[in-house]
């Protein structure tokens, strides 16, 4: 399926929001989601499914002084 992942559409295998982090090598721990513009949980990413078409955002935190 294809889906829009930080503005870029990829391909991807992955069925559930946890498994795109997994797939697309982020650090599941130390970043933030969303999908379609909503805040998803780390607790609710294995039951988050995905579908074509999808915007998902993947957000790493930055250091700055």
């Amino acid at each position: 399926m294809r889906i829009d992942l930080n503005g870029e559409l990829i391909r991807t295998q992955a069925r559930t929001l946890a498994d795109l982090l997994i797939e697309q090598g982020f650090e599941a721990p130390c970043v933030a989601t969303a999908l379609n513009g909503d805040f998803i949980a780390r607790s609710m990413r294995d039951a988050t499914r995905l579908d074509e078409g999808m915007k998902v955002e993947v957000l790493s935190p930055m250091q700055g002084g």
